[in-house]
């Protein structure tokens, strides 16, 4: 639901059921961080206060 591979917390040796439901709640669902990136980091190559590109 997170957008995380199958077992990406719930596989993990030695983490039990309350810590996977810590790690899940969290944790940042990563099409949100990807898109977050996107709308707030300015485009490579592309400064708009220099006039490298």
């Amino acid at each position: 639901m997170q957008g995380l591979d199958t077992g990406w917390v719930t596989a993990t040796p030695g983490l039990g059921r309350p810590a996977q439901l810590t790690a899940l709640g969290n944790g940042v669902v990563p099409q949100q961080a990807a898109r977050a990136l996107e709308l707030l980091a300015p485009p490579l190559g592309r400064c708009p206060r220099c006039r490298i590109r």
